[in-house]
């Protein structure tokens, strides 16, 4: 589709945002929301004609783009057969979507409760795992981010959780691995595994590990970086839960559904947790969808003993036949597939490219459609661009970054100092060798900063 220019309705748009609309993690007076009039595929477009290559996915959740015809066809057609039912029934859209899920998990996670997003598939798998095993305590990494309600913005180890947290909430922190900035003095990749381990197991001793009901990870963690845990640490945090009884919760809310090249990223660390959650990418985002895939343990928990929670609007029809839709798009197109090998052909060594280049680059990170830039001030020591949790003045540096790659047609996702590349994992090379035309500009403006 052509973006048509009409800047008198994206005025209204934005003034009707302006004064009725209070938007998340902002100070309602300084923002300046982009006022946004289509979207296609991998681009989006505003009001007045201009159109940015979306290298955020949404929030990372538009795994398939914009506007998929089978998807947005689907959607219609359950609007028009059954728009909307209680939970407490069985229909064909939940039922389905509930099989291609369970097809996909690994291990024996076959049982799915659904939710409306992801903040609340980890609110209700942490309930799970604390019914299950009596126990009230539930430790999280550092550097992770599981949803914005109030059991997981606690459980979230980021700035965003500061605020909320009234240290009531039977949450523990511990550091995991992160080679890059390594809190264990760590050269290899095996000695960062082996003491962010170490470090964990140590945790959980002082805890007390008949206290711990759960550890929750991000699989490979994402707004915190898109830190790829080393070889055998992921086994290796089964091995402790399975030693001390603890539920080992996956977050994979943002690395599910062909994000990391694989349907799940938990695929590729051959490891099964006892509860995995997920969203985003299930159904694109079109219509708000998580859930929790359950492991046959927990779920006999529940054989004869009812589940104390529930949603109004758990499985909804719309939500459940866009999964549906998604996942076989996902299939008959191959787009894991796609995100697989163009992650390891073109991603990676276009942006290690840049990171050469580049003396704001710092370290390049990721796999699939799933992939950071940490900039620096300088290579040498690693400081970062910013100082963490910048804002104002402070963070200048980042924000000139952000400025130049929406300036050269790339919308970036940017946290703290770093800036993601998250494109549609759909994506094709030469989107991909425009936005990497449009990122290199832009990291111009970034080593304007650096030392």
């Amino acid at each position: 589709m052509t973006p048509q220019p009409n800047p008198e309705v994206g005025a209204a748009v934005k003034a009707a945002d302006r004064a009725h609309v209070f938007h998340s993690w902002s100070a309602q007076e300084l923002i300046d929301p982009l006022a946004v009039a289509g979207a296609e595929g991998s681009y989006f477009w505003d009001y007045d004609g201009k159109r940015y290559l979306d290298f955020t996915s949404g929030l990372v959740y538009t795994n398939i783009g914009y506007q998929h015809p089978k998807v947005v066809a689907a959607i219609q057609e359950q609007a028009a057969t059954l728009s909307t039912f209680a939970p407490a029934f069985a229909i064909e859209a939940r039922s389905e979507a509930a099989r291609l899920i369970a097809e996909r998990t690994p291990g024996d996670l076959d049982k799915i409760f659904f939710t409306n997003g992801g903040a609340d598939a980890v609110e209700h798998a942490v309930r799970m795992a604390r019914l299950h095993t009596g126990r009230p305590k539930v430790l999280s990494a550092y550097r992770s981010y599981h949803g914005g309600t109030q059991q997981a913005i606690n459980i979230t180890g980021d700035p965003r959780r500061w605020a909320s947290d009234g240290a009531a909430a039977g949450v523990v922190h511990f550091w995991a691995p992160y080679l890059y900035r390594s809190r264990f003095y760590a050269e290899t990749e095996e000695q960062e595994c082996a003491r962010a381990l170490e470090h964990l197991e140590t945790t959980i001793a002082f805890e007390g590990p008949g206290t711990i009901a759960a550890i929750i990870l991000e699989t490979i963690p994402g707004t915190a970086g898109i830190m790829i845990p080393p070889p055998g640490y992921l086994a290796g945090v089964r091995e402790i839960c399975d030693k001390y009884g603890i539920v080992f919760i996956l977050d994979e809310v943002m690395a599910g559904f062909g994000r990391t090249g694989e349907w799940f990223a938990a695929d590729l660390f051959d490891v099964t947790p006892d509860l995995m959650t997920f969203a985003k990418g299930v159904n694109s985002g079109y219509v708000p969808l998580g859930g929790v895939a359950i492991s046959g343990a927990i779920a006999e928990t529940f054989a004869k003993r009812p589940y104390p929670g529930g949603l109004t609007y758990s499985g909804h029809p719309l939500a459940c036949a866009a999964a549906v839709a998604t996942i076989n798009v996902m299939a008959e197109e191959g787009v894991v597939e796609n995100a697989k090998q163009l992650g390891e052909t073109v991603v990676g060594p276009a942006l290690r490219e840049l990171a050469e280049r580049h003396p704001s680059v710092g370290e390049v990170r990721g796999v699939g459609m799933f992939w950071a830039l940490d900039l620096v001030k300088n290579k040498e020591t690693r400081e970062p661009l910013v100082p963490y949790n910048a804002a104002g003045e402070a963070n200048a540096a980042m924000a000139a970054f952000g400025g130049a790659a929406k300036k050269h047609g790339i919308w970036p996702f940017i946290n703290m100092n770093r800036t993601h590349v998250v494109p549609p994992c759909n994506v094709s090379e030469a989107e991909l060798k425009e936005g990497f035309a449009a990122l290199d500009a832009a990291l111009c403006v970034a080593d304007e900063y650096t030392q």
